[in-house]
């Protein structure tokens, strides 16, 4: 009698792969045992087929629905969910659609994927109540150097050799010139939203390492060299009360 653990394994590799060999043993009752489990594992790619393709509606309107749709049957093949919440499924689709056949006509199609599932990300965020810039009037200046800030939880930060701002743009107004002239440039951008609203800004590379580098934990002091790293003339005091006026800061803590 093969362990519980054994049998969800076998159970699951044969509803995501369709081979139901290893699991005939196990299926009783009825006529033709392995035809009606097919059913299951259509179901299932059917689903997370379909749960891909409502995440990244601008990149099939980029690449073409039947390009994106082979990928998205490909995927979820190679890989199957990890986890039970389905709205976290498809983090790596970006990844895998720069490496399958014939993307190399779209360079940027990894960069694009990746600004969607952020925009994904954001747009389902609940702003909460932002610090005003004169909250740092408390901290004495170590302090203030060894805070860490944390922010809203609809904010992201992504940076391409493409402008794939803009082509998301023309996806959002549906505003597609009859000819757009398409040229590898660096982009900082942030991406912000709430509620299903959000909106994405351009920003210069010492702002974006230093914004980055805040959400990824680092300590004021810690993420102003980061981006003094990159420019030299690079303003922390200013950056700092910039990223509290735009109401991305909410909360600050100190170890001093």
């Amino acid at each position: 009698m093969p362990s519980l653990a054994d049998t969800q394994r076998v159970l699951r590799w044969a509803v995501v792969t369709g081979d139901a060999s290893d699991v005939a043993p196990l299926l009783v009752g009825g006529r033709d045992a392995e035809k009606r489990f097919a059913i299951h594992h259509r179901n299932y790619e059917s689903s997370l087929v379909t749960a891909l393709l409502g995440k990244f509606p601008a990149t099939a309107w980029l690449i073409g629905t039947r390009f994106i749709t082979e990928a998205a049957q490909r995927f979820v093949y190679e890989h199957p969910p990890e986890a039970p919440c389905i709205a976290e499924y498809g983090e790596r689709f970006p990844q895998f659609l720069s490496i399958c056949p014939s993307a190399d006509r779209a360079p940027y199609v990894r960069d694009f994927a990746e600004l969607e599932w952020r925009i994904g990300q954001v747009s389902v965020a609940v702003d909460r109540q932002p610090l005003l810039p004169d909250c740092f009037s408390t901290i004495d200046g170590q302090g203030l150097i060894d805070a860490r800030l944390t922010l809203q939880e609809g904010v992201r930060y992504i940076q391409a050799s493409w402008p794939i701002d803009d082509l998301m743009k023309l996806y959002l107004t549906d505003a597609a010139p009859d000819r757009l002239t398409f040229e590898p440039a660096a982009v900082w951008i942030e991406i912000r939203g709430a509620r299903g609203e959000f909106e994405i800004n351009r920003l210069d590379a010492d702002s974006f390492r230093f914004r980055e580098a805040i959400l990824d934990g680092q300590s004021v002091g810690d993420a102003a060299q980061c981006a003094l790293d990159l420019n030299e003339d690079f303003d922390p005091g200013r950056a700092l009360v910039r990223l509290a006026a735009d109401g991305l800061v909410i909360a600050a803590t100190s170890s001093i």
